[in-house]
């Protein structure tokens, strides 16, 4: 039944469309005087209502048969969501006022009113649009804006959902549950951090290892890249290629490595090696943690070359 609706509606509209056509031609003798008018104003507005519905969804569905992914459906039904709701709107006003430059006219100058009246709900209504023009973000990415970290759940015409990140509640990169409604009219003032990148979805991490000095960092190094190429080796090579072809397209200048690599840091009372991969964002924690409990079963296993700091306020 709902695959018909659309369809249903469309022939809903033209029934009405005709009905209107015929008590305008014909008089009807039982009707009282200015009852034709209304009846056909009225049958007028059901036609558009019903057609502008039925269209809205053969097109949607129309769209979300052939959208590339989820991404392209979510934008393209806010654009027709906003186009229809535009055009229903003026057809119905001027169905009813038979006045097409006139309504045109007063919606002008009410528009320009309550455009004093509405500055903050027209400002995210033009952050929606920049976002959709100039996609500094889109759904399904993880993104960093003012206090807010998480997933973009959905981007409306006025606000922009994000499945919260850290936050108070949580931390290192776990999900706390709750959904933050951010204005999209901060995209307007404030700085945005996308840790997809367009076509380069992975991030650089890092995983801190505390050594002593008696340490051998040659053998504390080169275990720390032995477990980071088993758990991320293959991936993090594939992806430093779409790493680079991204860079290229830039004038940015890097030197990236297709391994992993350990900075070494001076500490007052230990040293800090400092594992650097390529992963996805997504699954940061969890290659963080395994990866951390091998290199420390390993170093465990060679007490002899690998040292701890003795004290506890490491």
């Amino acid at each position: 039944m709902a695959q018909r609706l659309p369809y249903v509606l469309v022939a809903f509209a033209v029934a009405s469309v005709l009905g209107a056509l015929v008590i305008g031609r014909i008089d009807v003798p039982w009707l009282a005087t200015g009852s034709e008018t209304l009846l056909v104003e009225g049958l007028t507005v059901v036609a558009i209502l019903s057609g502008a519905l039925g269209s809205y969804r053969l097109v949607l569905g129309y769209l979300s048969a052939h959208a590339v992914d989820k991404r392209r459906r979510h934008d393209g039904r806010n654009v027709l969501r906003l186009s229809f709701g535009i055009i229903t709107t003026i057809a119905t006003l001027g169905a009813l006022t038979d006045q097409w430059v006139g309504m045109l006219v007063s919606l002008g100058v009410v528009g320009f009113a309550v455009t004093f009246a509405l500055q903050q709900p027209l400002f995210s209504l033009i952050g929606w649009f920049y976002i959709l023009v100039n996609r500094p973000y889109q759904v399904g990415d993880r993104i960093a804006i003012e206090d807010t970290r998480g997933d973009v759940v959905s981007i409306g015409f006025f606000v922009t959902e994000v499945w919260e990140i850290d936050g108070d509640l949580v931390s290192t990169n776990q999900p706390s549950g709750r959904i933050v409604t951010v204005p999209n009219s901060v995209v307007l003032s404030s700085h945005v951090v996308n840790f997809y990148g367009e076509g380069v979805p992975y991030v650089w991490n890092e995983l801190s290892m505390q050594v002593a000095y008696e340490t051998d960092l040659e053998f504390a190094t080169g275990v720390m890249i032995e477990v980071a190429d088993e758990h991320l080796g293959e991936e993090m090579a594939r992806e430093i290629t779409n790493y680079r072809d991204r860079l290229d397209e830039t004038p940015v200048e890097l030197d990236v490595v297709e391994e992993p690599t350990v900075n070494v840091r001076q500490e007052e009372s230990w040293i800090e090696l400092r594992l650097r991969y390529l992963v996805h964002p997504r699954r940061g924690t969890r290659a963080r943690n395994a990866m951390y409990e091998t290199i420390l079963e390993r170093f465990n296993d060679n007490p002899d070359r690998v040292a701890f700091p003795v004290s506890r306020s490491r």
